[in-house]
């Protein structure tokens, strides 16, 4: 019988149960959390006179072999080690004696894991950050070469007003500017270190949980020892964070796989980054916005499986919350190619800027500023001016053509009101006059421009 924890039973593992119980096979990826973390403990039992200076140098000199034999893919990882904590603690001893089984004072394996998961969510999260950060970066370089681009702006996918490239993909920087400042705000309310929690109710040993806190980047240790070892909320933090950057990631992949399309022709995605057809020699598919789409799906199963599995759980530890880790590392790896092929694919796209603009002269973009014209030089209230253009409007559908293209004496045949509307009747002239905080306007599109710049020079000091 070699489980570390065997001396109280009488007979070994079943074999199925090993299989069933472990998780060394995904949590091998904490080995670094895991080794970091038992230096820093191994350093403060040293400290408080737990174990000898001599005997710290023996155990961090063997983890460090350890992490050495994992990095150079010559550690055998075995399932009936259970998880990643006992593979390393059962090396250890192998390497440097019954020192290696003093190691484990003070501590749990519940404290442990809560530990390395801790580590691993808060290095993840700095991760993702400087992707978002990278993708916002590449989004304004586009928006400030296309200031002047226009495009029809939609609701109900349906031409609404005139806009430019740069004010959509301005809409696209504050979501991922939220994203980001989602990612801080969680790894600040989250930067609690759990080590020292022990089992569940702390630990008899003088030990000095602000010196491990300290020495491994959290700025202070846990408040409640079981709450340390129950809690899950940084995971799950993050799991929601990740989720709105896919949400967010997916909606812009819907507008580009229409862009895209000949319906559009809003823009070319580079051969780079499209796939054919089996059977058709003609086609160049939008795969890689459509997975982008298509793993949004997956990163919200993450979220509410851990969700559904923590709902019930009475404190503190429980075997259930094994199950956290597959769904955390999947949901990281995931965010982390979609965020790095998104941003790679943005910079090769070509931009249609005559088919935006051909696009903007149709679907009357210009029939709320009919209305407003009417409100600010005619004094008539809006509602009777939005009857007024929709009878210009029809007019303009029953002759085949936008309300743009009408001339001064159509305009007055359908109310003499429209008198001197013409020139109002502009794409580039609509787009600026809504220059309210916020609005479509190049000179609010400026002061757009400056937020996120300002932001991204902020986040990177």
């Amino acid at each position: 019988m070699d489980k570390l924890w065997s001396g109280r039973f009488s007979t070994n593992s079943a074999k199925i149960l090993e299989q069933f119980n472990a998780s060394i096979l995904f949590d091998k990826k904490l080995y670094k959390q895991d080794i970091i973390g038992s230096k820093i403990h191994a350093e403060m039992l040293s400290n408080i006179g737990v174990i000898s200076f001599e005997e710290k140098n023996y155990i961090i000199g063997g983890l460090d072999k350890i992490y050495q034999e994992i990095e150079d893919n010559e550690f055998n990882f075995k399932i009936a080690d259970e998880d990643i904590h006992m593979a390393i603690e059962k090396r250890l001893v192998q390497l440097i004696g019954d020192v290696g089984k003093k190691l484990h004072t003070a501590r749990s394996r519940n404290d442990q894991v809560a530990l390395d998961l801790k580590l691993y969510v808060k290095c993840s999260n700095e991760e993702i950050r400087v992707l978002l950060l990278d993708l916002i970066n590449t989004l304004l370089s586009i928006a400030k070469e296309h200031i002047n681009t226009i495009m029809p702006g939609m609701t109900h996918l349906q031409h609404a007003q005139p806009i430019s490239l740069a004010f959509h993909l301005l809409a696209y920087c504050f979501m991922y500017k939220r994203d980001v400042e989602r990612l801080v705000s969680d790894n600040d309310r989250n930067d609690y270190c759990p080590l020292g929690s022990a089992a569940l109710a702390g630990s008899p040993y003088k030990i000095d949980r602000m010196f491990c806190a300290n020495k491994l980047g959290f700025k202070s240790p846990t408040f409640n020892a079981m709450d340390s070892v129950s809690d899950r909320d940084f995971v799950i933090d993050l799991l929601y964070s990740i989720s709105m950057i896919m949400l967010h990631t997916s909606r812009f992949a819907e507008e580009l796989i229409l862009w895209s399309s000949s319906e559009f022709n809003f823009i070319t995605i580079s051969d780079s980054f499209a796939t054919g057809s089996s059977i058709m020699p003609n086609k160049k598919n939008p795969d890689v916005a459509e997975l982008l789409r298509g793993k949004t799906g997956r990163v919200y199963g993450n979220l509410v499986a851990l969700l559904t599995t923590m709902k019930a759980i009475p404190l503190a530890y429980n075997k259930d919350m094994q199950e956290d880790k597959e769904a955390i590392f999947d949901s990281i790896e995931n965010v982390t190619i979609c965020l790095k092929v998104l941003n790679s694919m943005l910079k090769e796209i070509t931009i249609n800027k005559d088919s935006m603009l051909k696009k903007a002269k149709m679907g009357h973009l210009v029939a709320t500023d009919l209305a407003d014209f009417l409100v600010q030089k005619k004094n008539i209230s809006f509602r009777d001016a939005h009857h007024i253009v929709g009878k210009v409007v029809a007019y303009a559908e029953s002759r085949g053509c936008d309300i743009s293209e009408l001339d001064e004496s159509e305009l007055i045949k359908q109310d003499s009101n429209l008198c001197g509307a013409k020139e109002i009747l502009d794409l580039e002239k609509s787009m600026n006059s809504r220059d309210s905080f916020g609005g479509s306007s190049v000179n609010r599109l400026k002061e757009q421009i400056k937020i996120i710049q300002d932001f991204l020079n902020e986040q990177t000091k």
